[in-house]
């Protein structure tokens, strides 16, 4: 944990409970390991979708990161956070014409990931140019819900439609500039991407000559239990760069350059999430510490399983040790609300903070209003060890807003 316990006590005094805090040191060093693991031959884009705060996204962009949209709303918030048209690559699914528009009237790159988009796509934007999200058969992820390729998933072209891709690509004299996949969502295991992308380069040779890049997509994994190995980029360039070798020299195109989409990895371990321990409670022979952290706040157990590390913090006092395992639970008005199930917690007592680690990835990105509760504040603690709001909570008059 980057925040000291009474660091963590005055945050919520000054900006309430529950509460996101980010570590600016630990942003800006995930993104710097990140270039520097692939030493300049894979370029990283972050993926806004992981979080989307504006003062974040501006930190990435200092740090020479680029960015993947998957929404107007995305898009729009990156330009405002400095981005320009040729940094920002639009990854669409299932995108009205509208939102292709959206990107093509601001000169962003679409990826296409259908025939009947590329078709929509080419209808209203003849002589563009365009991208293909390619499935490559292989998936690997954290959860069946987050694995993006492979049989059963919703995104890709299937590889024995690349003919007919062309097809639709020549009828409508668009230009095809790059290629990209998405096998999944938190890998650890470095096989899974490098086969994926063997397979990615080798439809490249097959079917289409002269992209100006490859994208493998992203999905880089962080330990989020004590203990869990971290990824090796160490093997992951042993198995990516001997591929990228091999595909340049058969290539067309020498100069052809190569992507990569992570989101989680440049977000995860900077966000902490802090809330307050409201009730304590034995029922039916098992032990409950109710807390503000409701699923309106940190929605990834209740919709992945996901596992947070939650420790109890408490003023002035150290927190005992106890054999008794208890749910962590939140106060929407749902069974599923638990944060964190059967953890040796400690003897909880009403007032005492828990802080809920590696929150900084589709933590706040999908936070919500449900039982009408509001969405926390965001504070930034800077590299010189100031804290900043970087967002402000919601209000009760926020939520009568839009009506």
């Amino acid at each position: 944990m980057f925040l000291q316990k009474d660091e963590a006590f005055q945050l919520l005094a000054d900006f309430g409970s529950p509460l996101y805090v980010y570590s600016e040191g630990i942003l800006r060093e995930r993104c710097g390991e990140l270039l520097e693991a692939f030493e300049g031959r894979i370029k990283p884009s972050f993926s806004a979708k992981a979080n989307s705060n504006l003062h974040l996204l501006r930190i990435i962009r200092e740090e020479g990161i680029g960015a993947d949209a998957v929404s107007p709303g995305e898009i729009f918030i990156l330009e405002r956070a400095g981005f320009e048209s040729g940094e920002i690559f639009y990854i669409c699914n299932n995108a009205s014409e509208e939102e292709l528009r959206f990107a093509i009237d601001r000169d962003i790159l679409v990826s296409v990931d259908s025939l009947s988009q590329l078709e929509t796509f080419g209808r209203i934007n003849r002589g563009g140019s365009v991208a293909l999200r390619i499935n490559p058969g292989v998936g690997a992820g954290h959860c069946d819900k987050v694995v993006t390729a492979g049989c059963g998933t919703k995104f890709g072209i299937d590889p024995a439609y690349c003919g007919e891709a062309k097809k639709i690509i020549a009828k409508y004299e668009l230009k095809l500039i790059g290629i990209n996949q998405h096998i999944g969502s938190l890998f650890l295991d470095a096989g899974p991407y490098v086969k994926a992308a063997g397979i990615l380069l080798s439809i490249v040779l097959k079917h289409f000559p002269g992209l100006d890049f490859v994208d493998f997509g992203g999905g880089f994994g962080v330990p989020y239990k004590e203990g869990e190995r971290r990824l090796n980029f160490g093997a992951l360039r042993d198995g990516l760069f001997p591929l990228m070798d091999s595909f340049v020299e058969r290539y067309d195109n020498k100069y052809v350059h190569f992507k990569c989409e992570p989101g989680r990895y440049i977000a995860a371990e900077c966000g902490l999430l802090l809330g307050t321990v409201n009730a304590v409670k034995e029922s039916f022979g098992k032990r409950y510490v109710g807390t503000d952290l409701g699923f309106n706040v940190l929605m990834r157990r209740v919709l992945y399983n996901s596992y947070h590390e939650a420790r109890l913090l408490r003023r002035g006092a150290a927190v005992q040790r106890s054999a008794v395992l208890a749910d962590v639970v939140g106060d929407i008005c749902e069974s599923g609300d638990v944060i964190a199930e059967s953890r040796p917690v400690g003897d909880a007592r009403k007032g005492d903070v828990i802080a809920v680690e590696n929150a900084g990835a589709y933590g706040y990105s999908m936070a919500s209003n449900y039982n009408s509760r509001m969405r926390p504040a965001e504070v930034l603690m800077t590299q010189r060890g100031e804290f900043k709001l970087i967002r402000a909570a919601d209000t009760l008059e926020s939520l009568l807003a839009n009506f």
